[in-house]
């Protein structure tokens, strides 16, 4: 089921943080069709750029293993920051050990899910976090 947008002009906003261009490119087709307007950052110092920015961000998908700075390293920021603390963040990762898994849920993880993963699974899990929100 596709996110039905409030109005046309309503998008939400995803930052979607991997330094694997294929994986970006997946992600933000499968958002943007789905009415959500989507920012991209291709390694951990970008993606902690645009969570110091201004930018108002509904959701943040994150990779585990990027270059200049680790998605924990970025969630830890995302929960510092008290604009921020309670926007909803995923994990994605090639990395899916129990211990990577327990250190994202104890910085505060959303949730955390290993690639490949189901585009649609992935879409259903957002909708289903944001709609508790």
């Amino acid at each position: 089921m596709a996110f039905e947008p409030l109005d046309a002009t309503f998008r939400r906003r995803i930052l979607v943080a991997d330094d694997e261009p294929h994986i970006r490119r997946v992600l933000s087709t499968l958002l943007e069709s789905n009415s959500f307007q989507v920012d991209e950052a291709a390694n951990g110092r970008e993606a902690l750029e645009r969570v110091a920015s201004e930018a108002v961000y509904d959701f943040v998908l994150l990779d585990l293993m990027m270059p200049f700075a680790s998605g924990l390293e970025v969630l830890q920021r995302i929960r510092e920051d008290p604009r921020r603390t309670s926007t909803p963040v995923i994990i994605l990762t090639a990395k899916g050990q129990d211990t990577d898994r327990d250190d994202a849920f104890e910085r505060g993880a959303d949730d955390f899910l290993t690639k490949p993963f189901s585009p649609k699974k992935l879409l259903a899990r957002i909708e289903e976090i944001l709609d508790r929100r």
